[in-house]
């Protein structure tokens, strides 16, 4: 396992903020890390912008549109990190999707050889399936890189089978569909939790469609940590150049519930 991701879940419950890189722009991503750090986040993940991200509700998929828009590629978002390792060195991931990889210089193998020259912990990929991840995983066990497994709540029978090839820490999908908020998660995620714990003593942290302290708070009790992402993304469309304090504050409120448990 790669030390800096179960370092991010060393100290109780773990809260994961999402930020998609270049919305509003690079130089705010770059100080919206520094922000979640200091309001006590564990562990950041990095969204590398794409045309079609098909795991996205409207709040992320926007937020791409405006990043790549921007100009946020892969390369400045590689360039950024460097800037950020210089300063931090807080667990973090990406979070893209399978054509970015394949895409940059001469394909897998060169863009996971440099998130990992970088200082990048990990890699999650939301559509590529368990049967498929093997060319990514091979040069990611290379690199050192973890590449992070999700889980779903519909795969009851394939839970066991990811969970003990797992790396880093697993991410639960707490509800079936896209990314984005909801009024409530109906999902028995401590089953799902349990099933994976049964398989490999992994970290599982609960994603998509986590948005109040309450929910939070309930995740992680449920959980190794809560992942939240469209909340955030909202406040950073909403608030442009001047959203850092705001999400700052909104990730003190949400570790702060989370470590209630």
């Amino acid at each position: 396992m790669n030390k800096k991701i179960s370092d991010a879940f060393a100290n109780g419950k773990a809260f994961i903020p999402f930020i998609t890189c270049g919305n509003p722009s690079l130089d705010i991503t770059e100080q919206l890390v520094y922000a979640c750090e200091e309001a006590g986040a564990d562990l950041i993940e990095l969204g590398i912008p794409f045309s079609d991200p098909t795991a996205e509700g409207p709040v992320i998929q926007a937020a791409n549109m405006r990043a790549l828009a921007g100009g946020a590629t892969t390369d400045r978002i590689f360039a950024m990190v460097e800037r950020i390792r210089q300063k931090t060195d807080i667990p973090m991931v990406f979070m893209t999707y399978a054509n970015v990889v394949f895409s940059y210089g001469k394909g897998t193998e060169d863009f996971i050889r440099k998130a990992a020259e970088i200082g990048m912990n990990g890699l999650i990929l939301p559509d590529v399936p368990f049967e498929e991840k093997e060319e990514f995983d091979i040069p990611c066990k290379k690199y050192g890189l973890d590449l992070i497994s999700l889980i779903a709540p519909t795969s009851h029978e394939r839970i066991k089978m990811i969970a003990k090839e797992a790396n880093g820490f697993v991410y639960c999908v707490s509800s079936l569909g896209v990314t984005g908020t909801r009024t409530e998660i109906t999902t028995d995620i401590g089953a799902m939790v349990k099933m994976v714990k049964e398989a490999k003593d992994v970290p599982c942290a609960v994603g998509f469609g986590i948005s109040t302290p309450e929910q939070a708070k309930n995740m992680a009790a449920q959980s190794d940590g809560a992942i939240v992402g469209s909340a955030i993304v909202k406040l950073c469309a909403a608030y442009g150049a001047e959203c850092v304090p705001k999400v700052k504050e909104y990730v003190k409120s949400m570790k702060d519930a989370v470590r209630e448990n």
